[in-house]
């Protein structure tokens, strides 16, 4: 019998899976399955509902509800005899956890991992909740009370809960806001006034606690500032980039950050730390150096790139997904500190000193110990190598603590990302082995997590295996990391990987009649419903991506086709940013690209001739975020370059530049300080 088989493995079906989600409920008393054809055939034929449980390996509260729930046998033995019981990774299957999750924040008003489901065998679902207790406490309903009454009601009250059930699918399969429309003229400059009304003064952020970083809500204020010369725009952004630093949500001793902070003033993380968190918010500091030039944000930038390099890249490249909250079973033990701890490494005259800097003290910050953080002020750059030293000794013992979890699966989605801002660092900053680590994983992906058979890019790659077809978000952040690519190194292959992904993306994803792209494609396994997201959450959408992409191809390619792809991908969502502008805030940006004078600024010379790398070093240190670049080599005849390059050459033999906007070209370029004007100029 299979329950028997079950009890005398000691495992239950998820141990020949390869997520580390999945593996760390692998031992669970719980006969969990993994979604899959299996667990609904056996739901069918025992006629028993589904409990499904959506999370992620750094989850802090899916551990929680492990702990307490699903490592007890009690729990166990009512889930395994009444349901049948599915784990999904949401970093797997964002598409499951998509649809999922819209139904929780519809039932209960909000959502958030662990995410609880209860469903019918064809996967109608009837209940959602996030975390749930094994007995009901604080009002919070249990496990041990839920799941009795719910299994009462499958076979008293069945009719009621298919037509629940039917109701949700209803909703769900309601007639998406895809009509194209016209953004209204003045969205922009409502989006930057709901900014406003939103954003903490005194630390930065926006909203109440907790506060998460939301790093293209700051590139829309950017670019903001930039079109319109709207100060207060520039000061939110650094505003909150810098208290974001200062706050403990930073790691001081092992850099990068955490996840969210739980506090208004950003001193208590949730302490987790993501791989696209962390590609986000480094492009927003390099952005925001670009614009002020202040070392303070290209040093944050270069410590996150530490981070990442040294603890979250794996021997062939690619880049780890996330280190967990937890160690040793509790929330942030690897990285808290106490005076005495600090004094002990450090010896009593540099202890108490980084303990007064860091706000390291009695009775600590959080707890009985000490998130190191900035708050009382950043050091003066006189005091920056003293402590540097300390760092490191701090660094070096902290080393020797049990390490949290680390996720070491790699994601094509947030991989692109790291990449991108890799590439895009490199370029800014003059750091070639930034390039270097960002073509490696960019080499990794289109090897490991591309099918050798058709190209299809695969979403996630662990222990030398591929799983699922990639979904939007992937093909749309990987065009994003080739352009950055291009731009970074000119190599005209990275260009044309961007556009052959875009075809695919197009061809996998794209709404023909409607616009925009579904999440995920038509060969990949069909769900309740093909959804499109668009909403700029944690991460920016994959329409929104590809939109700013489409723009970007368009002008490097000089597509008129891309140029309208752009503009439907825009006016198809019109009604969604027009309701709620902050709400869509990567989408912003591309509509502020769209809106933008376009400009393209072509350097054409010699590679290796010092006055061409000088010129595009001035290009790159500037901040265009509405500008495309483009490096000819004298006498390059490609036939894959646009016609409009085809006659521009260098002057005399020196290293010539073009920029042209509207379709008209200016006066060529061939004086470093001339070319310095004309960017500012805009």
């Amino acid at each position: 019998m299979p329950e028997l088989e079950y009890i005398f493995s000691k495992h239950n079906r998820l141990n020949t899976e390869k997520s580390p989600y999945l593996l760390q409920h692998a031992k669970n008393p719980v006969d969990w399955y993994p979604w899959g054809e299996e667990a609904f055939a056996k739901a069918k034929e025992e006629d028993k509902p589904i409990f499904l449980s959506i999370g992620y390996s750094t989850c802090h509260w899916c551990h929680v509800m492990e702990r307490e729930s699903f490592e007890d046998e009690e729990v166990a033995a009512q889930l395994n005899k009444d349901y049948v019981c599915i784990k999904v990774d949401r970093e797997e299957r964002p598409d499951i956890d998509s649809i999922y999750m819209n139904v929780c924040q519809a039932i209960t008003g909000h959502g958030g991992w662990p995410l609880t489901i209860i469903m019918t065998p064809d996967k109608k679902p009837f209940f959602a909740a996030t975390y749930l207790p094994k007995n009901t406490r604080g009002g919070m309903m249990g496990l041990m009370e839920l799941l009795p009454r719910i299994t009462e009601m499958w076979h008293s009250n069945r009719s009621d809960i298919l037509d629940s059930g039917e109701r949700i699918i209803k909703w769900l399969q309601r007639e998406e806001k895809t009509a194209e429309g016209m953004l209204d003229e003045e969205v922009f400059q409502r989006a930057f006034a709901d900014s406003q009304q939103n954003f903490d003064a005194r630390f930065g952020g926006f909203g109440a606690a907790p506060k998460f970083p939301s790093s293209h809500r700051l590139y829309f204020l950017l670019r903001y500032y930039y079109a319109y010369g709207e100060q207060q725009a520039l000061k939110m952004a650094e505003k909150t980039l810098e208290s974001m630093y200062r706050g403990g949500i930073y790691d001081h001793i092992g850099f990068g950050f955490s996840r969210y902070s739980t506090d208004a003033r950003w001193l208590v993380p949730h302490f987790e730390k993501m791989l696209y968190d962390n590609a986000l918010l480094a492009i927003a500091y390099i952005e925001v150096y670009q614009l002020t030039h202040k070392e303070i944000y290209a040093r944050i930038a270069r410590e996150i790139f530490s981070y990442v390099l040294r603890d979250m890249t794996s021997p062939e490249g690619g880049f780890y997904s996330a280190e967990d909250a937890d160690s040793e079973g509790v929330e942030g033990k690897f990285y808290l500190w106490t005076p005495e701890q600090i004094i002990e490494l450090l010896g009593e005259s540099e202890g108490n000193f980084f303990n007064q800097v860091y706000d390291i003290k009695k009775p600590g910050n959080f707890e009985v110990a000490n998130i190191p953080n900035l708050l009382g002020g950043i050091p003066k750059d006189s005091e920056q190598e003293r402590l540097e030293r300390s760092r490191k000794k701090l660094f070096e013992a902290r080393e020797k603590r049990i390490h949290p979890f680390k996720d070491d699966k790699i994601l094509c989605s947030w991989n692109a990302l790291m990449i991108a801002a890799l590439a895009y660092a490199s370029r800014v900053l003059d750091e070639p082995g930034y390039l270097q680590s960002a073509r490696k994983a960019a080499a990794f992906i289109m090897s490991k997590l591309q099918r050798q058979e058709d190209g299809r890019l695969m979403a996630s790659y662990r222990e030398g295996e591929t799983s699922y077809p990639a979904y939007a978000d992937d093909y749309a952040f990987l065009i994003w990391a080739m352009i950055e690519l291009y731009e970074s190194s000119y190599e005209i292959e990275f260009l044309r990987t961007a556009i052959d992904l875009n075809n695919d993306l197009l061809r996998y994803f794209g709404d023909g009649d409607k616009g925009g792209l579904f999440f995920y494609g038509n060969d990949s396994e069909q769900l309740l419903i093909r959804p499109k997201e668009v909403y700029d959450g944690a991460m920016p959408s994959g329409n929104s991506v590809a939109a700013l992409n489409f723009l970007r191809l368009a002008r490097l390619t000089a597509s008129v086709e891309l140029e309208q792809k752009a503009q439907k991908q825009i006016s198809c969502f019109a009604e969604s940013i027009n309701s709620m502008p902050t709400a869509y805030s990567f989408l912003l940006c591309a509509a502020l690209y769209a809106a933008s004078p376009d400009k393209q600024i072509v350097v054409v010379g010699k590679a290796e001739e010092d006055n061409s790398s000088i010129m595009l070093d001035t290009i790159n240190k500037m901040y265009n975020p509405f500008a495309i670049s483009i490096f000819k080599e004298e006498g390059e005849t490609d036939s894959n370059l646009p016609e409009y390059l085809k006659e521009m050459n260098s002057i005399n033999g020196q290293s010539t530049v073009y920029i042209c906007s509207h379709f008209a070209c200016q006066e060529p370029i061939t004086s470093v300080q001339e070319l310095s004007q004309c960017l500012k100029a805009r």
